[in-house]
C-alpha cells in the first residue's frame, strides 16, 4: 500500500461525539415535550407543537444512532474530514473543547463566513499531535471567545439530566 506523501497526520474518529444513553434521558425529552405542547396547546398557538415534536423526533434519533468512523486527515495543504477538505488559506484558528469524554477540535474559517470544522479527537496524544501541526499554519486559542449561540448551547447542556445512575446501597 502506497502512502500518500501530503498526508501529514491523520487518525479514525466517530463523526460526532457520542455518549448512549439510557431510557431515562428518553423519558425526559418525553416529558418536556408533552410538558410544552400542553402550555403551547392551551394558549392557542397550536401550529408551534409540530416544531416541538420534531425537535423531539431530532434528539431521538442522534440519542439512538451511533455515528460512523471517518478518517480524519491533516495534510500539507490543509484539513479532510469525511470527504470535505478545508485549505489552510481559508482557516483562520482552532481550538479544542470536551464533549462526552472527547476532545473536539473546532476550526473556524476567515471571515466574513466563520464556518465552523468539528472534529473529534479519541485521544491526548492525538490531541498534543494536532496541536503541535495545527500551530505551525493556524492559529491556537486555548480560551476561545464563545459566541451567544455556543453560550445557549453549553447553557442547555448544563441543564440536561445526566443518566449515570449511582449505585445504592442494599437496603436491610
Amino acid at each position: 500500500m502506497d502512502k500518500n506523501p501530503q498526508v501529514v497526520y491523520q487518525w479514525r474518529a466517530p463523526l460526532r461525539p457520542y455518549k448512549r444513553r439510557s431510557a431515562l434521558i428518553l423519558r425526559f425529552y418525553l416529558a418536556v415535550a408533552f410538558l410544552l405542547s400542553a402550555i403551547v396547546f392551551f394558549f392557542g398557538d397550536k401550529i408551534l407543537i409540530i416544531p416541538i415534536w420534531a425537535l423531539v423526533f431530532l434528539f431521538y434519533v442522534l440519542t439512538i444512532t451511533p455515528p460512523p468512523e471517518v478518517d480524519n486527515k491533516v495534510t500539507t495543504f490543509g484539513i479532510e474530514a469525511a470527504g470535505v477538505t478545508a485549505r489552510f488559506e481559508m482557516l483562520s484558528h482552532f481550538y479544542f473543547g470536551k464533549r462526552f469524554g472527547f476532545y473536539t477540535l473546532t476550526v473556524v474559517s476567515q471571515p466574513p463566513y466563520f464556518y465552523h470544522f468539528y472534529l473529534v479527537v479519541p485521544s491526548e496524544e492525538i490531541k498534543n499531535n494536532l496541536v503541535k501541526i495545527l500551530s505551525n499554519h493556524l492559529i491556537y486559542q486555548e480560551k476561545p471567545q464563545k459566541t451567544i449561540t455556543d453560550k445557549m448551547l453549553d447553557f442547555l447542556s448544563s441543564l440536561m439530566p445526566d443518566d449515570e445512575i449511582e449505585a445504592r446501597p442494599a437496603s436491610v
